[in-house]
């Protein structure tokens, strides 16, 4: 099986930031994928911005680089790359001054009549002064989109300020919230799963699920984003984002159909239904922790406050919680979620589990019956699990066994999968913006992230420490064990 290529039309796409990590690890690498796809059309043009004075040599030099070590040699060995280096250049711009923004009018000015795309890959802080000036220069006309990266504020204030700074230019059908989780492969086959197939959707509700976990584990520390993660921690960095996305999609109604805002507003009501988390049940349902020096990957590591240069801060690298969204589909289901730096592996999984058989017509000597399971792994290795109880093969009478239905995307499509910057960037060209966070829902997942960040201030308690390599505080586990449950851990 085959990967279909569907191009795109025209474009110029200016990269805000062009210089920084973001662009060199993710997005440089994304855009030569798709170009050595053949999904690029020939007039499609990159300019790389940044406050960093350099010429067009060596900003197509940090390219080359950036894509040789971040692309496999096999790509890059032939003219594939030359011809998508010819595609760029850059401009050196201030992003809250006036320096270069005349040269970059200029530079664009030559491609009117194209899609113009521009990738806001900053600090947030100049998303508005970005956009006022686009504006300010005619680069904000109705075939300009712009593309904003997390964290989209602090908390629902701020947000709201960010979110206006930007609707001052731009209208909300042309602002592209960018959320990569939601262009991960498996997490689109999250939707495919539940309405492609009768199988699942007449079984997702709490009459038939007992409960769903959403973990997002990290084995790295925080390392160079240390200054950056102690103003945000782990529950600003990915709950308010990534994790309640996808709790969303897990939750939500059938839309009528997958245009953009049908899906956005079935995930905005999940948001709207979670039951708060405040002062009085923050204690007994989250858990924050910190890492402290431990083991990963075979070697020692240190801990949070030693990467950070300081024996004071009390920001979270781990949150666990326990939500539950108060509607008739999921009442008394609960979810737990759970997000952490230095954790024992790398995984990022979704486990939908169901509710045990009511009754074994089997007797006590085939083994325990274990309650299905639902497994959506987004990484490392993309793939869909369905755990059942079948008999193990053999004569002399039944027991039972409880194996999985195993689907890896690698082994079952022999396609290379891409990555979620390759999908999300081509449907900003297309318009497409289904998989982008809508305002309405950024700030409803603010408001329900607030009073939990609030309760943690009020209760004036550090992190509890867990040491690195492990799978958190042992609060966390009894988060979950005080319910009867546990959590799925390496596949297990």
């Amino acid at each position: 099986m085959t990967s279909r290529v569907i191009p795109v039309a025209p474009f110029v796409l200016t990269v805000f930031g062009a210089t920084g990590d973001l662009a060199r690890r993710k997005l440089l690498p994304a855009l030569f994928h798709r170009d050595f796809a053949g999904q690029l059309p020939q007039e499609a043009t990159i300019i790389g911005i940044a406050r960093r004075a350099m010429t067009e040599a060596e900003f197509l030099a940090l390219a080359r680089a950036a894509i040789i070590e971040h692309v496999p040699a096999s790509e890059t060995a032939g003219p594939e790359l030359d011809r998508f280096l010819a595609r760029l250049s850059y401009v050196t711009v201030d992003a809250e001054g006036e320096e270069g923004w005349a040269e970059l009018a200029a530079a664009i000015a030559p491609y009117a009549g194209r899609i113009q795309v521009h990738y806001l890959a900053t600090a947030p802080h100049l998303f508005g002064p970005i956009c006022e000036q686009l504006g300010n220069f005619g680069l904000a006309s109705n075939d300009a989109r712009v593309v904003i990266e997390k964290p989209i504020g602090k908390d629902l204030a701020s947000a709201i300020r960010v979110n206006e700074a930007i609707g001052k230019v731009f209208p909300e059908e042309r602002v592209y919230r960018i959320d990569h989780y939601l262009g991960k492969e498996t997490v689109q086959n999250l939707m495919a799963l539940r309405f492609a197939n009768a199988l699942f959707e007449p079984l997702w509700n709490g009459a038939h699920i007992d409960h769903v976990q959403i973990t997002v584990a990290e084995s790295l520390g925080v390392e160079e984003r240390a200054g950056y993660y102690d103003t945000a921690g782990a529950m600003r960095d990915m709950v308010q984002n990534h994790l309640l996305q996808l709790l969303c999609l897990v939750a939500m109604e059938p839309p009528p159909s997958l245009e953009a805002d049908a899906v956005r507003d079935e995930k905005l009501k999940v948001l709207r239904a979670l039951k708060p988390i405040d002062e009085g049940n923050a204690a007994s349902l989250t858990v924050r922790g910190q890492y402290r020096a431990g083991a990963s990957a075979g070697g020692a590591v240190p801990g949070y406050l030693d990467e950070l240069g300081s024996n004071l801060s009390q920001t979270e690298t781990f949150v666990a919680l326990r939500a539950e969204v108060a509607n008739w589909r999921w009442a008394g289901v609960p979810f737990y979620l759970r997000t952490g730096k230095r954790l024992a592996t790398r995984v990022s999984e979704i486990v939908v589990g169901f509710r045990p058989v009511p009754h074994s017509a089997f007797g006590n000597q085939v083994g325990p019956i274990h309650a299905n399971q639902l497994v959506i792994r987004l990484q490392p290795d993309e793939g869909v699990k369905l755990w059942l109880m079948i008999k193990d093969p053999g004569p002399g009478g039944i027991r039972l066994s409880h194996v999985p239905l195993d689907m890896s995307f690698a082994e079952a499509f022999k396609v290379r999968n891409p990555d979620a910057y390759e999908r999300l960037i081509l449907d900003v060209v297309r318009g497409n913006q289904t998989l982008f966070m809508r305002r309405d829902e950024v700030e409803a997942a603010w408001r329900w992230v607030d009073p939990i960040l609030g309760a943690w201030r009020s209760m004036n308690e550090p992190p509890r420490p867990y040491t690195a390599g492990t799978w958190g505080p042992s609060a966390s586990i009894a988060l979950i064990e005080r319910d009867g449950r546990t959590w799925q851990e390496d596949g297990a």
